[in-house]
């Protein structure tokens, strides 16, 4: 078995969306072509509810496909379909623009006051860039999880990985999403289809990757 090699690492950047919530960008600043189908992919995290609680009032979208994952508090979510809900600590949310859709997303925050979620972004292939807009929610307790026997845990979220496949599909990208917890010390390696453009991102803790120049730590990512 061979290993894929390492292209880059970057730090995500601080950056500002919606009506002034604070966040950090993995990728999406750069040429999209670097990890297409994937344009964007933002980690919201605060503690501060002034840093957040603007959220991102009713917006457009169109051509693309989002996938929302919150891990701590709640996301308050409308749109144009006349679809509603929220958006709790392990909920996924999936939303194909398609044709075009409004939104708007308004992060809660815990009873702590405490938000943390992700939003990746897909393209659609230039076919389906037409589409009928669809939106669905995934309880967290719809996501399976599996667990090795050294202790590495598995949340998948869209995709297949040992044995289990993610509640989210019908992506046009057909992405393997994977919330990975590998414990300290352990070394793990993972399969991954040679077709597939991969990246990892560390929002906790710290680890190195086979070939990788150096130690990867928190809000970092590697391609």
């Amino acid at each position: 078995m061979s290993l894929r090699p390492t292209l880059e690492t970057r730090r995500a950047t601080p950056t500002m969306e919606g009506a002034g919530v604070k966040l950090h960008r993995a990728f999406g600043f750069h040429d999209p072509s670097e990890l297409d189908p994937f344009l964007l992919f933002d980690d919201f995290r605060n503690d501060r509810p002034e840093d957040f609680e603007k959220g991102f009032p009713w917006h457009p979208h169109r051509g693309i496909e989002t996938i929302t994952y919150v891990l701590e508090g709640t996301v308050e979510h409308a749109d144009s379909l006349g679809n509603t809900g929220d958006l709790d600590a392990g909920d996924v949310q999936w939303m194909t623009a398609g044709s075009g859709i409004l939104h708007q997303e308004m992060p809660r925050g815990n009873a702590a006051g405490q938000m943390h979620g992700f939003q990746l972004w897909g393209n659609l292939p230039s076919a389906q860039k037409m589409t009928a807009p669809r939106y669905q929610d995934m309880k967290s307790s719809d996501i399976p999880v599996v667990t090795d026997d050294d202790g590495t845990r598995v949340k998948v979220i869209t995709g297949e990985f040992w044995g289990k496949r993610g509640p989210v599909d019908g992506i046009a990208a057909d992405p393997q999403y994977l919330d990975v917890f590998v414990p300290a010390g352990v070394k793990k390696t993972f399969q991954i289809d040679t077709y597939r453009r991969a990246f990892a991102y560390v929002f906790q803790g710290a680890g190195a990757f086979a070939d990788g120049p150096c130690t990867t730590s928190a809000r970092r990512g590697t391609t």
